[in-house]
C-alpha cells in the first residue's frame, strides 16, 4: 500500500483544517516544519468539510484549501462534501 499525502502552509487558517483532517485519519501522521504541515496516511486520506466547519465555526467551502495548498500526492476525488487522496482503490 502507497502513501498519499497533503501538505499546507503552516498558518492560522490552516489550524482548524489540519485538525479535521486528524480527526477524521487517526491512521493520519502529521509532520509539522516551519513553513509547512505535510499530512501522510497510509493509502487513504479524507478531508471533510462538515468536520472543517465544526473546527472553524463557521461555514465552509473545500475550493478555499486551495488558497493554503502547496502539493498532494495520490489520486484525488472531489465533491463539495470531501476531497479524498488514494491509492490503489
Amino acid at each position: 500500500m502507497s502513501t498519499v499525502f497533503i501538505a499546507l502552509q503552516a498558518n492560522e487558517e490552516t489550524r482548524p483544517i489540519i485538525d479535521a483532517i486528524e480527526i477524521d485519519n487517526p491512521q493520519a501522521v502529521v509532520n509539522r516544519q516551519p513553513a509547512m504541515v505535510k499530512i501522510d496516511a497510509p493509502g487513504r486520506l479524507v478531508v471533510r468539510r462538515e468536520t472543517i466547519e465544526e473546527q472553524l465555526g463557521r461555514a465552509y467551502d473545500l475550493q478555499e484549501l486551495q488558497i493554503n495548498l502547496i502539493t498532494l500526492s495520490g489520486n484525488v476525488d472531489e465533491d463539495e462534501d470531501t476531497l479524498t487522496l488514494s491509492w490503489n482503490e
